[in-house]
């Protein structure tokens, strides 16, 4: 990475000074532990553009709301003075996908360098949400071994791809900061996920939708682990006034006060 001076034709001062701090701490953190996740013992494993500049790109676009295709044009447009050695798109992609293993890692130690102090560590919101790689009326050519086809019924389509599955904690009139994040093929169900990965935490009260619904299982878990799972009961329209909830066994009702809407999209 080339530290030029700030001029008006660059990005604006403020996110110069962020992109450089995006650098020193990605590099620190590369000699630190990073660099054992993504060794290559190639001919060709020196490159121009290093392994810390293409991360540094990648964390500073995805801040920048830039969509994944449109990343390489953001830096080739906006960052090529501070990256002369950028290269083709096709290039920039393997170089990302070569660095899986450190984009993992860097993500764990950011959730857990990075967690607000106001999470709640007895409370957790849990959801999904899909990656479509393409329409369900297609076949999937994208990672053969990782995507399926499922259903999502909250976008009412068919699609292949994966599921992301958050686990986050309850932060107090705002979004909830994540705990974990683990991706699944799309078919995978939320609740078999939940039963799998987070079953053994202790002392926490979760809220889910309605897919979280397993009786049984919940009253063993409260039991056990003296955790227990809060989901949404949507009462009859005559009575619903008012009356959508989240209800937990043998805990107190919370209510909605958002009319008609489902309790599942409250902030706490």
């Amino acid at each position: 990475m080339i530290i030029t001076t700030y001029s008006q034709g660059m990005i604006p001062k403020a996110k110069c000074l962020k992109l450089i701090e995006i650098y020193f701490y990605v590099c620190a953190r590369y000699d630190e532990e990073l660099k054992y996740q993504c060794e290559r013992f190639s001919n060709n494993k020196y490159s121009k553009l290093t392994d810390q500049e293409i991360m540094t790109i990648y964390m500073f676009t995805a801040l920048e709301e830039q969509r994944t295709k449109l990343k390489h044009r953001f830096a080739h447009d906006y960052l090529r003075d501070w990256f002369p050695d950028l290269g083709s798109y096709a290039a920039f992609n393997n170089r990302i996908n070569s660095l899986s293993g450190a984009f993992r890692r860097l993500g764990e130690t950011l959730i857990t360098e990075f967690r607000p102090s106001d999470c709640s560590t007895r409370q957790s919101l849990l959801d999904s949400m899909p990656i479509v790689v393409c329409s369900g009326k297609r076949g999937s050519r994208v990672a053969a071994g990782l995507v399926d086809k499922s259903y999502c019924s909250t976008k009412r389509m068919w699609y292949h791809g994966l599921k992301l599955h958050a686990l986050g904690f309850r932060r107090e009139g705002k979004m909830p900061f994540p705990e974990q994040v683990l991706l699944t093929p799309a078919s995978e169900n939320d609740l078999n996920v939940f039963k799998q990965a987070w079953a053994g935490i202790e002392g926490r009260c979760f809220f889910g939708d309605k897919i979280y619904t397993d009786k049984p299982f919940f009253s063993s878990l409260e039991n056990d682990r003296d955790s227990t799972m809060r989901t949404p009961v949507r009462y009859k329209r005559a009575d619903r006034v008012g009356k959508d909830v989240w209800q937990g066994r043998g805990r107190p009702v919370l209510p909605s006060r958002l009319g008609g809407s489902s309790a599942h999209r409250v902030v706490f």
